[in-house]
């Protein structure tokens, strides 16, 4: 694309395609030129709350009409916005803070953008989640974002006990209504000195973020109303210790397997899934040599 010296684009926005606009998150400063222009330009934006996004757009004298775009909405207004775009206007997508898409409709209407072959172009922007991972001091090389855990019932249950087993940083999102009940739970499935960053106000004059564990955030919380919305960086599961090898325990094991009709590739197989050995050293283990002074398996431990 061309643009000026500057670096700033200067023929957006261009005709039917559809901008996801990246927004504030708390400071105002971080609305970048570039997606000033392109909300100025086009002929509509789509919001999650009309009451939270014009005030916005009033402070850069941004008068574009807007339409509500939210979860309770959003599936009778996708066919209205792509007959829009397909007649050739731009359109542009934002949330109430943050990118479009991320925990919210907006992902159901690219995806219809982009299965009618339509332009999808991305103005990025701020990221809470990004944001709060980058600041809280935890392993970034590798994370996966949770956003909002379901709200009740046993997929909350199995997404939390899914996490207390995660080995990477995981990122989510929380209501303050809600948070004390998250570190509560948090608590108890992956424990009090489990590393956790808990993140509010984010890039606003009171940012603030509350760890270094479980423990801290729960007491801190409890102890003081959660206000605002919430980013909570929860570090990874520790690694499992290694197997202890014992090799007379391991060969009854073995035994009892084969007394029980497996075939012998069979029983180190199931062996080792129970116990983490390599299925390679229980078969060696199976044919090892036992010392016939003391009636027992000479210690050959597993290879490293």
């Amino acid at each position: 694309m061309e643009g000026c010296s500057s670096g700033i684009v200067t023929h957006e926005p261009e005709a039917g395609v559809l901008y996801l606009v990246g927004t504030p998150i708390g400071h105002r400063g971080d609305l970048s030129p570039r997606a000033q222009q392109v909300l100025a330009g086009v002929a509509c934006i789509a919001c999650e709350d009309t009451r939270h996004s014009a005030p916005l757009l009033q402070a850069f004298g941004i008068s574009t009409p807007l339409l509500s775009f939210h979860r309770h909405n959003s599936r009778e207004r996708v066919p209205g916005l792509l007959q829009r775009l397909a007649a050739g206007e731009a359109l542009a997508l934002i949330s109430d803070a943050g990118l479009p898409g991320i925990s919210d409709p907006g992902e159901d209407l690219v995806a219809a953008v982009r299965a009618g072959a339509g332009r999808v172009v991305c103005v990025p922007g701020p990221c809470a989640a990004v944001t709060a991972l980058v600041c809280s001091g935890l392993p970034s090389e590798r994370f996966c974002f949770e956003g909002f855990l379901p709200s009740r019932g046993r997929e909350r249950r199995e997404r939390l006990q899914a996490l207390a087993l995660e080995p990477r940083t995981t990122v989510l999102y929380e209501a303050p209504h809600r948070l004390r009940q998250l570190l509560q739970e948090l608590h108890e499935v992956c424990g009090a000195e489990r590393p956790l960053q808990v993140a509010r106000e984010l890039t606003k004059r009171h940012e603030q973020l509350v760890g270094p564990d479980v423990a801290t955030a729960l007491a801190h919380f409890s102890a003081h109303s959660p206000q605002g919305e919430f980013t909570l960086v929860l570090g990874g599961a520790p690694a499992a210790p290694p197997p202890t090898w014992d090799a007379v325990l391991l060969r009854e094991q073995l035994q009892q397997l084969l007394e029980g009709g497996s075939p012998p590739a069979e029983a180190c197989r199931t062996l080792a899934r129970r116990t983490g050995h390599p299925r390679r050293a229980l078969y060696d283990l199976l044919h090892s040599a036992v010392d016939p002074a003391e009636g027992t398996l000479e210690p050959t431990p597993p290879p490293a």
